[in-house]
């Protein structure tokens, strides 16, 4: 027998489907890029699984704030459409944060004389060097050592506070936001890669020197193994004082994801 409470219950199923949905929509875009969790490596049911479980966690605790569902089509591909936005806006701020140490590496690559054999990445395109690609594999390995990937997640569970469902977008914040954390990452990487690129110029500094003094003698046939080695030496050297010093800035950037102010 079918008791109140039980049709109650039937009456409220639309409503929490449409909530779970919506929740999805935010959760599902952000975790496709969020970095360590939204790598291309990880397979794409345990992102799928992920996303779910998000939404299992957080669609009882939203859903008294969370919109009714529209009575028009065109209202409820916009509010759909603008959770997409907001879940991937915070995911590319995520994941920009994280491409400092993969930069580097690029950079790091040039210094070394290890610019010519490239590599395939999702998220830096096809041409990028070995070191670059093996920091951008490290990256997502600190990010779920350290237990950085729960920063993005208490930022898009409190992105419902500062951007709630149903509210526009604003796209100049959004915008401005994006741009200082692609500056803060090209600032970070530089950084990192300094101390390749000052023993770069000295090393080089050094190599045309020698070709005066001795012009005899084949610098290019000296240089490139003794570059690539330096190189190899000097990156396992400062490898520890390059993850501290990626976490400390990587740490810094994402406590100003919205949703965390």
């Amino acid at each position: 027998m079918i008791t109140p409470a039980d049709l109650a219950l039937l009456e409220a199923l639309p409503v929490l489907a449409f909530h779970a949905a919506l929740v999805f929509c935010r959760m599902g875009a952000a975790v496709m890029l969020l970095p360590g969790l939204g790598e291309s490596e990880i397979p794409m049911t345990q992102r799928l699984a992920l996303g779910v479980l998000l939404v299992f966690v957080l669609t009882p605790v939203l859903s008294p704030e969370l919109p009714p569902l529209p009575d028009q089509v065109a209202a409820l591909a916009l509010l759909v459409a603008v959770e997409v936005l907001v879940g991937a806006w915070i995911g590319l701020c995520a994941r920009f944060v994280a491409l400092a140490l993969a930069q580097a590496g690029q950079v790091i690559a040039l210094m070394m004389g290890l610019a010519s054999p490239l590599q395939g990445d999702q998220f830096l395109g096809s041409s990028v060097t070995a070191p670059a690609r093996m920091l951008g594999l490290l990256t997502a390995a600190l990010f779920l050592a350290t237990g950085l990937y729960e920063v993005p997640l208490r930022a898009l569970a409190g992105s419902y506070a500062t951007l709630p469902p149903g509210q526009p977008l604003p796209l100049g914040d959004a915008a401005e936001l994006l741009t200082r954390f692609v500056a803060g990452v090209l600032a970070v990487a530089m950084q990192l890669a300094a101390p390749f690129v000052l023993a770069a110029i000295f090393f080089n500094a050094a190599m045309g020197l020698l070709a005066r003094v001795a012009p005899q003698l084949q610098v290019f046939v000296v240089a490139a193994p003794a570059q690539l080695l330096g190189g190899f030496l000097l990156l396992i050297l400062l490898m520890p004082a390059l993850f501290h010093a990626w976490w400390r800035a990587t740490n810094e950037a994402l406590s100003r994801l919205p949703g965390l102010g």
